[in-house]
Order: structure tokens, then C-alpha cells, then sequence
């Protein structure tokens, strides 16, 4: 019913357009009284309609392209904004606690403007600079906390504007399937070798991709959204100084 409403709206406004169009060619005839001049001005207006289609149709998908694009990516960071808001952040103070080279790993986050961060840590993580040991630190505290956020990370799983972030994805699949093998054992107090190698490699794979989508998304916070920018780098999880309150310095 509803396609048929539309379709014969459709019907009338093509009619209605064409009547008032030939009524105003009549008029113009009417008047001028030349027949042959309108015809070769109407066939001059309908020889360039294709261009002038071809054109619109260009320029406006464009215009309309480009702030659909910016509407998914405002949409796409806000969800992003969510997830460290509510547990992204968390797990990285987690996570680092099972990184022997963790001072140095915040060094390299701590040096330069952000923008840079994210080459240096792109160098530091490609030389293995992260080593992550699996006995570092508790894993039953880990899998408390992840067991905690697992309802969050599959509605984030759900969410069908993550289809296009493929690198936040990942780190969503990555997290999730730590979780999974974590709640899986009996025992995290006692585990064999190979449990503890493959506990390490899932590990390092959620925290690596975690610090790049925590990296990219401060990047952001940064250019469009300063005031939540602001909080974000004084609760910098890389930090050892880091506290919420504003200090003179900050204001300098």
C-alpha cells in the first residue's frame, strides 16, 4: 500500500511539472507569437539536460558521499569513545602489567605530539620492543575483569557500525577471544608451559592493537573534541603522574 501511495505521488508530480511546463510554453507563445523560436529554445534546454544531469548527479553524490562518510565517522568514534570510556582504558593498565618492558613502552608513548606516537610505536612494537610474560601479573585478576565486560564487548560485537573500522574490530575479536580462553581453564593458578606461551601471544596481540586504536583515538579527541581531549591525556594510562585533577601546569 505504502509503494503504491508513492508511485502515484510520483505519477502526479511528473504530470503536474509537465502541465505547468506546457502552460508556461503556451503562454510564451501567446505573446511572442513564435511558435519556431520556443521549439528551438525547448530543444536547446532538453539537448543539455543530459550534462546538466550528468553534472547534478555528480556534485550532489559527491556533496551527500562525503557527509554520510563524515556522519558514520562521528557515529564510528563515538562508539570508540564508549568502549575506552567504559573498559578500553581499564584494560590497558591491565594489560600492561604483563609487559616486562613497560617503562619503556610508556616512555615511547610519552615522547612527542600525538600524531607522532603512533609512527614511534609502529617502530617500537615492529622491533618486539613489547615483551608480554603471561606470569607477569594474575591472570585470574585478568579474567575477573574481562568476564565483567564480556556482555559490553559483544553488544560492541553487534554494533553494525563497527563493519567499516576493521582495525577496531580486530581488537574487539582480540579481546573477546582472550576472554574466551582465560574463562575457559579451570585453573589460572596452575598452568602448563604451553598454556602460558599461548596466554602470552594472546596477550601481546590485544594489547598492541589496543594502544594503536587507543593512540588513533586520542589523535581525534585532540583535533575535534579538545575539552574531552583534555581529560583523556591527564588520565593517560602510560602515565605514572597522571591524575585527574588540573594543576597550574596544566593551564600554561
Amino acid at each position: 500500500m505504502g509503494k503504491l501511495m508513492k508511485k502515484k505521488w510520483e505519477i502526479n508530480l511528473v504530470l503536474g511539472l509537465s502541465l505547468v511546463s506546457f502552460i508556461v510554453y503556451l503562454i510564451k507563445d501567446l505573446i511572442f507569437h513564435d511558435l519556431r523560436a520556443i521549439l528551438s529554445d525547448l530543444l536547446s534546454q532538453i539537448a543539455f539536460l543530459p550534462i546538466y544531469i550528468l553534472l547534478s548527479t555528480l556534485v550532489i553524490d559527491s556533496l551527500l558521499s562525503r557527509r554520510e562518510k563524515g556522519q558514520r565517522v562521528k557515529k564510528l568514534n563515538m562508539v570508540i569513545g564508549a568502549f575506552f570510556s567504559e573498559s578500553g582504558v581499564e584494560l590497558l593498565q591491565s594489560l600492561t602489567k604483563f609487559d616486562r618492558t613497560s617503562e619503556e613502552t610508556a616512555r615511547q608513548i610519552l615522547l612527542d605530539n600525538w600524531p607522532k606516537k603512533v609512527e614511534r610505536m609502529k617502530i617500537w612494537l615492529g622491533k618486539d620492543g613489547v615483551q608480554i610474560n603471561s606470569r607477569a601479573s594474575e591472570l585470574e585478576k585478568l579474567n575477573e575483569k574481562l568476564l565483567g565486560k564480556r556482555e559490553f564487548l559483544l553488544r560492541m560485537l553487534e554494533n553494525p557500525n563497527l563493519l567499516e573500522h576493521e582495525s577496531f574490530t580486530e581488537l574487539l575479536w582480540a579481546v573477546f577471544h582472550l576472554t574466551e580462553e582465560l574463562a575457559s581453564r579451570l585453573d589460572l593458578t596452575h598452568l602448563s608451559e604451553a598454556d602460558y606461551h599461548h596466554f602470552s601471544g594472546d596477550i601481546e596481540r590485544a594489547y598492541k592493537l589496543l594502544i594503536f586504536e587507543w593512540l588513533t583515538y586520542m589523535i581525534h579527541l585532540e583535533k575535534d573534541y579538545p575539552y574531552l581531549f583534555s581529560y583523556a591525556a591527564r588520565t593517560n594510562p602510560f602515565d605514572p603522574n597522571a591524575q585527574a585533577e588540573i594543576s597550574l601546569a596544566d593551564l600554561n
